[in-house]
């Protein structure tokens, strides 16, 4: 199987023929404008009469589709007809079924070699080099909540101290983050897969490089307790881990005034931290879509992939998750697994994914989102197809629960919700020390201590939101890079973001309060 990023022709990306075709097996083609109705429209194998009105980035029929034919897009079945399609016609929820298939990929099948780049001419970054060998992007302090009930005197600790101007006199200490959640209580404890999870996160957190000090805050008397929450941990040495719990401490001002003192005390000694050169190869990348669009697929996410590509080629690690978001097009990876115990692995989440959602009625394909589909993408199988995109074309290296520890060079795929901020949080918590977040419509998103990068895959959404995207991946589509170049780009900026340099969204403030763990526990 070829991967969407494989399938993409430079050549016509932004010819100005208003029809862009992926693929030769394709029967539908993409509008890179609004086609009006009764007009023809060119493309690489011909012209056509469109039947009605195609929106931009919406499909048309190239040629006449029978009913229950597969509709094909990159190549790949997208869905199948509902009734019979008329060349020309306008191709979409209307006219187009969702229908499981078989899809299975053999293991192996697409395996390549990566070119990798020698040693001693790889990239580096400027980062923060912690006393257990991890490297940080950012230098901050973070404030975990063990359960919900501590999380306003956490948010009032945070911004005390952000408030005060204290943080001005220690410019390499980035900031306070408090990270709070709806959990930790009223579910069961140990042994419940759920609070298992729970912890798994907040513990990634607690290890994440990014944090050179960590408060940990509770209320005293909930199911998940503090020195139950921190046993095992095995933290650098070299980070400052304190705690407390609002009921020991005589109430909320008390805890507050305490939280205080403990960190403006770190202040000094956190800020002597300093930059140093370090090589890509110890950088892990989170990748995610969001708000998605049917450029996506096209611009963007091909694009990320190829930086993700490079960051491999120079010993680093990528991971990307939202399970239910490659649902559809996970034989595209299973083929590039590296093991067979990696294949199995991914293709066991799916069938997880399956069980779970048929739990309370639901269907994988309720997944795109009336903003997905405004913007062109019809069913799961299509969206998928565009999301796995993220994932280059070097080999599945590993597959990990969410939130757990990235431990593999290489690409790496982490079982997440399609939720952003879920999704997010379980990267971060594994440990990326950068994001790099593409959307079609427009999302707002930061993940405090990560930066987040914003990509657009069009470049009216860029030009609508300035303030908010740090790159425009519309020059693919517009016809001014290749998704080869613009994968350089992209590569080039998450070192200079690695070393410092701020995004939109930090700029912004985001990231404080998009800290949403999975929930998976029964609430009691």
């Amino acid at each position: 199987m070829n991967t969407p990023t494989q399938l993409v022709p430079a050549p016509q990306l932004g010819a100005d023929t208003g029809l862009l075709v992926l693929h030769p097996e394709d029967n539908v083609g993409t509008a890179l404008g609004v086609i009006p109705a009764d007009s023809r429209v060119s493309f690489g194998g011909g012209d056509l009469l469109a039947q009605d009105e195609i929106p931009t980035g919406h499909k048309v029929a190239l040629r006449s589709i029978e009913a229950d034919e597969p509709v094909r897009k990159y190549g790949q079945i997208i869905g199948f007809a509902g009734r019979a399609i008329r060349e020309g016609e306008h191709v979409h929820v209307h006219n187009v079924a969702y229908r499981e298939f078989d899809r299975a990929g053999d293991f192996g099948t697409a395996l390549r070699k990566t070119d990798f780049v020698p040693e001693s001419e790889r990239a580096t970054f400027q980062g923060y080099r912690r006393m257990n060998g991890s490297v940080g992007t950012r230098n901050y302090v973070g404030i975990l909540t063990s359960v919900n009930c501590s999380a306003t005197a956490a948010k009032l600790i945070a911004s005390r101290i952000e408030n005060s101007g204290v943080l001005d006199g220690y410019p390499n200490v980035d900031g306070v983050v408090a990270l709070t959640h709806s959990s930790g209580c009223g579910t069961g404890g140990e042994g419940n897969y759920g609070f298992e999870v729970l912890q798994r996160t907040l513990q990634g957190y607690a290890n994440h490089p990014n944090f050179a000090a960590i408060l940990v805050l509770g209320l005293g008397c909930e199911v998940n307790q503090i020195a139950g929450l921190t046993a095992g941990w095995s933290l650098s040495p070299d980070k400052s881990v304190s705690s407390m719990t609002i009921q020991a401490q005589g109430g909320t001002r008390a805890t507050v005034a305490e939280g205080v003192r403990r960190i403006e005390e770190l202040l000094p000694e956190l800020d002597k931290a300093r930059r140093t050169s370090v090589p890509a190869s110890e950088l892990i990348l989170a990748m995610e879509c969001g708000g998605s669009d049917a450029f996506s697929g096209i611009t963007a996410n091909p694009a990320l992939g190829a930086a993700a590509d490079i960051l491999i080629r120079h010993g680093g690690s990528a991971v990307f998750g939202e399970t239910t978001e490659i649902y559809g097009a996970e034989h595209l990876l299973t083929s590039r697994a590296e093991s067979q115990l990696t294949a199995d692995k991914l293709n066991e989440r799916i069938r997880w994914w399956e069980q779970h959602v048929a739990v309370d009625g639901s269907s994988i394909n309720n997944n795109p989102s009336p903003g997905n589909k405004a913007g062109g993408l019809t069913t799961i199988l299509e969206k998928s197809l565009g999301a796995v995109a993220k994932g280059g074309t070097t080999n599945l290296a590993d597959v990990v629960e969410y939130a757990e520890p990235i431990t593999a060079r290489g690409l790496v795929f982490m079982d997440t919700p399609g939720y952003d901020p879920v999704n997010a949080t379980g990267l971060v918590a594994g440990g990326a020390q950068v994001l790099a977040f593409t959307t079609g419509r427009g999302s707002a998103f930061g993940c405090k201590p990560t930066p987040s990068i914003k990509l657009a895959t069009n470049t009216a959404l860029y030009e609508r939101m300035q303030d908010d995207i740090d790159v425009n991946c519309g020059a693919v589509a517009d016809g001014q890079l290749t998704i080869e170049e613009m994968g350089q780009q992209i590569f080039d900026l998450v070192l200079r973001v690695a070393s410092g340099e701020e995004t939109k969204s930090e700029q912004l403030g985001y990231g404080d309060n998009e800290f949403v763990p999975w929930q998976l526990s029964t609430v009691l």
